[in-house]
């Protein structure tokens, strides 16, 4: 007779299933055994959980199939929490299977005792443990139903004695995902395009919402003359083959997406969740499409809440609205992305010898260096402004990052899962040196499962966002020092091959060598630790948290960092 892990095992196999990331342990032995002896999925060793769970979400995402990470009990399966907490924010099926101390023992304070049901309940969208081996098959059923379907993590949690049980044997099933049509009823479309026909000023932005949707948007933006912003997750989606974008908003954009917003009297939101309400209009009607009712007016006051999914809805009202002949906003608003985007361009460009590195500049090579289908992950902070602002997308081109949850250390973890789907395609990692530091050890990750994966190190010696934030409100930089090693010998001395640029007139034909290399490989450059990364527009508080931080820094005697300050960041006054 089959055991429980077996079950688990052959289920996973039928949905198709080729990886599980994880850590071994004790009480993963049924699981682990089962995977041995069924021989067609791979087990993807990492050396912490966390980084399993982020690898898994990275699959996720990717694929849009669902992926699995496991932890051993207490310990191993806590580690798993950050990135599961990533994974169900950033709407991604996740299958987490939480190993349980011994049955008999539950309730007794025992070795690595915790309650991972409870534990898990905040990351996740189901959440159940296996107690006897006749819930399994249909525990496991409903656990991968909710994560596929709810688009979220899934957890079930299992002592190994249970998963070692021997149950009958019960016929595996595919889980179909589904893809619904949903539109909003015929007045509530009506009601809304009578509003977007009667402004001269309609701006859209556009979410992770708008994934399949690219034609249709366009096509309505067209329609509208309405100039199309993108969030971070709307990026990869909207932003390529799009005449109408005028670019981000946001503390990653830039101004031309904040003022396209800004100067509109309708704002047309279309699967978006973007989270800052000072980047919003403050007298303009606000039309919301969302194919969760629950999420909209979460960020802004909402006239037109619309329920649906975006490529039907844009489509129904794109069939509504006659064309917009009056195109002024649309024009303007164009014009000015032009502008700003040869001013950012502009910063793009090489040091003096011995000077360090503009971070803008190595974000740029990687991008005209990179192949048209590559996946790109960005670590929270500075390195994902500069891929925001400097990546271009094709239609082919993924962006990976934790941008809902707001993680350090995602990127490389991210990588190793986008590359384990592919080992022929490139996969390029923007890490932090913080980032990279705080998962160092996933390096080893890449050279034992031979993953191919590029890692570009932003190394300027700080918590370079932390820092600017500081700034911001005021303070004097404190704790934020980072003495990091040569990354390049560190990862050299990790079976890695390791490269290392202080110079600028180094970086092109090192960026040509390092994406060559047939193998895994970080490229460490030196950038400029006094990069600022301007916000679209600077707020009064922010002024005044500036002239207070000049004013304290002066006083604790670090003038000097007030130079270098405005020396490197001169340029993007004027």
């Amino acid at each position: 007779m089959p055991t429980v892990a077996d079950h688990l095992i052959e289920q996973l196999d039928t949905q198709g299933v080729r990886r599980i990331y994880g850590i071994p342990g004790d009480s993963l032995n049924g699981l682990t055994d089962a995977l041995r002896e069924n021989g067609r999925m791979q087990w993807v060793h990492h050396r912490h959980e966390e980084a399993a769970a982020f690898a898994a979400a990275a699959e996720a995402e990717i694929t849009g199939e669902i992926a699995v990470c496991v932890g051993s009990c207490g310990p191993g399966n806590l580690h798993l929490i950050n990135g599961l907490y990533d994974a169900n924010r950033s709407r991604v099926p996740v299958l987490a299977i939480a190993a349980q101390i011994p049955t008999e023992e539950i309730g007794s304070n025992y070795f690595q005792e915790t309650n991972p049901v409870e534990v898990f309940r905040g990351c996740s969208v189901y959440a159940e443990q296996v107690s006897d081996p006749k819930q399994m098959p249909r525990m496991l059923r409903i656990a991968m139903r909710e994560a596929i379907e709810k688009r979220g993590v899934a957890v079930l949690v299992i002592s190994g004695d249970v998963a070692l049980s021997e149950m009958e044997r019960t016929a595996t099933q595919q889980i179909v995902k589904t893809s619904p049509r949903v539109l909003p009823n015929e007045a509530e479309l009506e009601q809304a395009a009578e509003i977007l026909e009667g402004s001269r000023k309609v701006t859209i932005l556009a979410g992770a919402g708008v994934a399949g949707a690219h034609d249709e948007v366009v096509a309505l933006a067209d329609k509208l003359a309405a100039p199309i912003v993108h969030a971070m997750r709307g990026k990869e989606h909207i932003e390529y083959d799009n005449p109408f974008d005028v670019g981000m908003t946001g503390l990653l954009g830039f101004a031309s997406g904040a003022k396209a917003i800004d100067e509109c009297d309708v704002l047309l939101m279309l699967g978006t969740d973007f989270p800052y309400q000072q980047f919003y209009p403050q007298h303009a009607t606000i039309i919301q499409v969302d194919i969760r009712g629950e999420q909209i007016g979460r960020r802004t006051r909402v006239d037109v809440p619309l329920v649906g999914t975006v490529k039907d809805t844009a489509a129904a009202l794109n069939a509504l609205l006659p064309v917009q002949t009056h195109r002024k906003h649309l024009e303007n608003a164009l014009e000015h992305y032009r502008k700003t985007r040869t001013k950012l361009d502009e910063l793009a460009t090489g040091s003096k010898p011995g000077a360090a590195i503009h971070p803008q500049y190595l974000a740029r090579l990687i991008d005209q260096a990179a192949n048209d289908d590559t996946i790109f992950t960005a670590d929270v902070g500075s390195p994902v402004i500069w891929a925001a602002r400097y990546l271009t997308m094709t239609g082919k081109r993924r962006v990976l990052g934790s941008f809902n949850h707001g993680s350090m250390a995602n990127a490389l973890c991210h990588a190793l899962g986008a590359q384990a789907i592919d080992r022929n395609r490139q996969v390029i990692a923007f890490a932090g040196d913080g980032g990279l530091s705080m998962m160092l050890g996933e390096l080893l990750t890449a050279t034992q499962n031979k993953l191919p994966v590029k890692i570009v190190v932003f190394n300027n010696s700080s918590l370079n966002f932390v820092e600017l934030e500081m700034k911001a409100a005021g303070f004097v930089t404190y704790a934020t020092d980072l003495q990091n090693p040569d990354f390049g010998a560190v990862a050299t001395a990790a079976g890695l091959k390791g490269y290392r640029v202080d110079d600028s007139a180094q970086l092109e034909s090192t960026i040509a060598q390092f994406l060559a290399h047939d193998g895994p490989a970080v490229l460490d450059v030196v950038t400029d630790r006094q990069e600022m990364s301007m916000p679209p527009n600077i707020k009064l508080e922010q002024a005044k948290g500036f002239a207070l931080y000049a004013i304290r820094t002066v006083l604790s005697g670090r003038g000097d960092e007030l130079l270098d300050l405005a020396k490197t960041n001169w340029r993007q006054m004027f």
